[in-house]
Formats: C-alpha cells, structure tokens, sequence
C-alpha cells in the first residue's frame, strides 16, 4: 500500500504526506463501522485503494490522476456508515466538506466526486479513470478471495434486508456476474479468467 501511495508527485500542489493525512481521516471515520458492515467496511476500502493504484500503474496513469483515483477509492463507501441507499452521494458530500483543508481545487473535487460516484452500481464509466476505479471496486470478482468476500457482502445485504433469503442471494450472484464486465485491459487479462471459472462454480453449486 504505502509503495503505491508514494508515487504522488511531488511538484503537484499537494504534499506528500496529504494522502498519508486524507487515508488516516478515512481510516479513522471506518474504524468506527458497525460490524454489522462486512464488506463495505475498512478492509473493502483499503482493498480498492490499492487495487486502484496497481491497475492506475498498469494503464499508464499519470501522478496528480493517480492521486484522485486514490482519493475517490478511499472515500468511495464512506456513506455506507450511514445504510447503503444514496451512500455514494453522501461519500462525495463528506469529500467536499473535508476537501479544503487538503487544498483541493473546485476542479479537482468535482473530479474525485465523479469518480465515486461512477462505482454506482450498475456500472457506466464514460473515461479511463472511471474505468479504473470501478474495475478496481469489484476487483474481487475475479480473485480467489472472491466466496470469502461474497459471504462478507451477503451477511450484509441480510442485515439490510436487501435480501430474505439463501436462495435469492445465490440468483443475485448469477446475474450480478453474468451481467458484469471489467473495462481496463489490466482488469480483462488478469481478472476476467477467474471470474469467468468463479461463476462457473456459482452455477454448479446451484
């Protein structure tokens, strides 16, 4: 994490250490989620944050981008401390609350504000950025972590009752993977094979 966090340029207007200072802010707010939060939680955030800089590296991305792609992925489900409907919009209301001390430009907050709120579920990312951020917030989708993480997302939605039951959980998957795609060329190459063989399992344990 910290090796990815470094690459930040130092000419830009931000110092070095602001992202080290905007990840503790976050890190801070997320330490306090209710454990009723099994995925969207602190461990998810720093997950894409990473992932976030390793597919920004990947795609040829620039320093000052791939410092908003970063700052976007760690603010991109704070609002999920407060239930997960509109939790998009109220991460990009506690960005732009916070955003000044870090001397953000107006710019740059509409930018970061774009990117979280191109992770909205279903997907439609309309430039590289958006691409990277929303590859890199269902990364897990294609890892061998994936049914661990999935369980963590399905106690969750119980517990929102966005989902009654076993079973509506397990067509919800389905069609979540059959319809989801990974954007970035990083993403479809190393991604999409294991996605593919997860949702093969998915299938045959129906």
């Amino acid at each position: 994490m910290n090796c990815i966090l470094m690459l930040v340029n130092p000419r830009s207007m931000f110092r070095k250490s602001s992202i080290t200072e905007i990840r503790q802010s976050v890190v801070d707010r997320l330490k306090k989620a209710g454990k009723h939060l099994t995925y969207h939680n602190l461990a998810h955030t720093l997950d894409v944050t990473e992932q976030v800089g390793r597919i920004a590296l990947a795609e040829g991305v620039a320093d000052d981008d791939m410092m908003l792609l970063q700052v976007a992925a760690l603010f991109h489900d704070i609002g999920y401390l407060d239930g997960p409907q509109n939790h998009e919009e109220r991460g990009c209301q506690i960005f732009s609350n916070e955003a000044s001390k870090w001397n953000f430009s107006p710019k740059e907050i509409e930018k970061v504000s774009r990117l979280i709120m191109a992770t909205k579920v279903p997907q439609t990312p309309k430039d590289k950025l958006e691409e990277i951020i929303c590859d890199a917030d269902l990364d897990y989708l294609g890892r061998a972590d994936f049914f661990t993480l999935a369980d963590g997302l399905k106690k969750e939605y119980l517990h929102f009752k966005i989902i009654k039951t076993e079973a509506e959980w397990e067509m919800l998957q389905i069609a979540f993977l059959e319809k989801h795609r990974y954007f970035t060329k990083s993403s479809k190459k190393l991604r999409e094979p294991v996605k593919q063989k997860n949702q093969g399992l998915l299938n045959v344990n129906r």
